[in-house]
C-alpha cells in the first residue's frame, strides 16, 4: 500500500469518525431541546457528508487497480500475501462482532419494553423473534449479492444500512413502531453470508476451516450485546444503546470499504452440476441440523435474558452476564467442532451433540433451580457450539461445488430456527404458565436430528465423493 493510499484512508476514516460525532451532538441537542445547536450539528454534518462525497469522487481513478482500468479479471495467486489473508480475517471477524453486538441488543432490553408498552409475553417474544427473521431469510440473498458484486461492497453496505434503523429506534414511542425499525434492524443477523465468502476466499482449501473457525468467533459479539444493552440503558437510557451503537457500526464499514479488499478471483470458474440443493435430501438434513444447532443458539442468547430475569428474579445485568457466559462457551466450541469432526467424523459429533442437548432440554423442562439452570444451559451451549462446527464440516464435503449456494440455504435455516423457538415459548408461557411444553419441544427436535444423521450415514453414506 502506496503512502498516498494510507494517507487517503486515513484522512476519510478521520472525517467518517467526525460524522458520527456530529451525528451524536445532533441527537444530544435535539434531546437537550437546542434547536439552534440542532441547526448548527446537522448543518455541519450535512456540509461534511457533502464534502465526503465529493471527495470520495475525485479519488476513485486513484483508487482503482491496474485489473479494474483493464477490465481484466485477475487470477487468484495460487499463494496469497499473508498481510492480505490476516487482514481479511481481522475486517471480517470485526464486522460480524459489531453485527451480532447489534442483533443481541434489543432481547435484554425486553422486560423493559414490556414495562413501557404493557405487553403480553407473546408480543415481547415477538419483539425478541422478528429481528432474527429479517438476519436469516437476509442471507440467501446477501449471499448471492456478494457473489455477484464482491464481498467487500455488500460488507461495507450491509454495515452502513444498519446506521438509519439504530438512529429510527431511539425515537419510537410505541410497540408498533419499534417492531417495525426493530425489524430492519436485524439485518445485521445476515452478516454472516458476505463474511464467509469475504474471509475464505483469501484462503486455500486445507486452511480455510480454520479461519472460518476464527471469524465464527464473531458470535460473542451477541454476548457484548447482552452486556452492553442494560448497562447503557441504566446509565444513559435506553435510547442510547442504539444511538451509540451507531459508532461501532460506523467505523466498522469504513474499515471495511477502505481498508478491506476482496480476493482475486480465477480467471474461470466452472459451476457445479447435479441436482437442485432444493430437492437434495442432503441439504435438508444439513439445514435440520443446523435450524437446531445454531438456532438454538441464537434463540437461547436471546431468550435467556428473558428467563433469568423471570424465573430467577436475576437484574437485567446480572441476567446479562449470565448469558454472555451461554454464548461465549458456545462460541468457543464452534471451532473445537470443526476439529473434532476431522479426528473422528462429523457424524459421530453430531450424535454425541444432540444426545447432550436432549438431556439438557429434558432437565430444563422440570423447573431446575438457578445452579442446575445454568449448568444445563452452558451444557447446551458446548453441544450447540461444536454441532454449528460439525455442520460446516460437512457442507464443503458435500456440495464443493455449490459451498456458497448451500451455505445460504443452510444459514437461512438455522436462523430460522432462532426466530420460531421464542414465539413459542412466549405463547406456551402465555396459554399454561410455564415453559416446560417449549423444552419439551427442543427435546423432539434433537431427537429428529438424531435420526437424520443415522440416515445421513447408514441410507445416503459417508461422504464418498461430492454432490455437487
Amino acid at each position: 500500500m502506496s503512502n498516498a493510499e494510507t494517507l487517503r484512508i486515513r484522512l476519510m476514516l478521520g472525517l467518517v469518525m467526525l460524522q458520527v460525532g456530529l451525528f451524536q451532538l445532533t441527537l444530544w441537542a435535539h434531546l437537550e431541546g437546542n434547536s439552534s445547536m440542532v441547526l448548527l450539528y446537522g448543518g455541519l454534518g450535512a456540509l461534511l457528508l457533502i464534502g465526503l462525497a465529493l471527495y470520495y469522487g475525485k479519488t476513485r481513478q486513484a483508487r482503482r487497480t491496474p485489473q479494474e482500468v483493464a477490465n481484466v479479471t485477475p487470477v487468484a495467486p495460487t499463494q496469497p500475501a499473508p498481510a492480505d489473508q490476516t487482514r481479511a480475517l481481522i475486517l471480517g471477524t470485526l464486522g460480524f462482532v459489531v453485527s451480532f453486538m447489534v442483533w443481541g441488543s434489543i432481547s435484554p432490553l425486553a422486560l423493559q419494553f414490556k414495562q413501557l408498552y404493557a405487553l403480553t409475553n407473546t408480543q415481547v417474544s415477538l419483539l425478541i423473534a422478528v429481528p432474527v427473521i429479517l438476519g436469516s431469510v437476509g442471507r440467501l440473498p446477501v449471499g448471492m449479492l456478494a457473489d455477484r458484486y464482491g464481498a467487500r461492497l455488500v460488507y461495507s453496505v450491509l454495515m452502513a444500512f444498519l446506521i438509519p434503523p439504530l438512529a429510527a429506534m431511539g425515537f419510537t414511542h410505541s410497540f408498533g413502531a419499534l417492531l417495525a425499525v426493530s425489524f430492519f434492524v436485524g439485518v445485521a443477523g445476515s452478516s454472516f453470508a458476505v463474511g464467509v465468502p469475504f474471509v475464505s476466499r483469501w484462503y486455500p482449501q486445507a486452511k480455510q476451516g480454520l479461519a472460518l473457525g476464527i471469524f465464527g468467533m464473531g458470535n460473542f459479539g451477541q454476548a457484548l450485546g447482552v452486556m452492553y444493552a442494560p448497562r447503557v440503558a441504566a446509565a444513559l437510557g435506553w435510547p442510547y444503546v442504539y444511538w451509540t451503537l451507531i459508532i461501532p457500526v460506523a467505523i466498522t464499514a469504513a474499515a471495511i470499504w477502505f481498508l478491506g479488499k476482496d480476493a482475486p478471483r480465477p480467471a474461470a470458474t466452472q459451476a457445479g452440476s447435479g441436482q437442485s440443493i432444493w430437492t437434495s435430501p442432503q441439504a435438508w438434513l444439513l439445514s435440520l441440523f443446523y435450524f437446531v444447532s445454531f438456532g438454538g443458539f441464537v434463540a437461547f442468547s436471546n431468550y435467556l435474558p428473558k428467563l433469568f430475569q423471570e424465573l430467577h428474579g436475576l437484574t437485567a445485568s446480572t441476567a446479562g452476564s449470565y448469558t454472555a457466559i451461554f454464548v461465549l462457551v458456545a462460541t468457543l466450541a464452534r471451532p473445537v467442532g470443526g476439529w473434532l469432526s476431522d479426528k473422528i467424523t462429523a457424524d459421530k459429533v453430531l450424535l454425541t451433540i444432540f444426545s447432550i442437548a436432549l438431556a439438557g432440554a429434558l432437565v430444563l423442562t422440570n423447573s431446575p433451580s438457578l445452579g442446575i439452570f445454568t449448568l444445563s444451559v452452558t451444557l447446551l451451549a458446548l453441544a450447540l457450539g461444536i454441532g454449528n462446527g460439525a455442520v460446516f464440516k460437512l457442507v464443503p464435503q458435500y456440495f464443493p461445488g455449490r459451498t456458497g449456494a448451500v451455505t445460504g440455504m443452510v444459514g437461512a435455516m438455522g436462523g430460522l430456527g432462532g426466530f420460531f423457538p421464542p414465539l413459542v415459548m412466549g405463547m406456551v408461557r402465555d396459554q399454561m404458565g410455564s415453559y416446560a411444553l417449549g423444552f419439551i419441544g427442543l427435546a423432539a427436535f434433537t431427537v429428529t436430528c438424531m435420526t437424520g444423521v443415522v440416515m445421513l450415514t447408514r441410507r445416503l453414506g459417508r461422504v464418498r465423493g461430492p454432490v455437487a
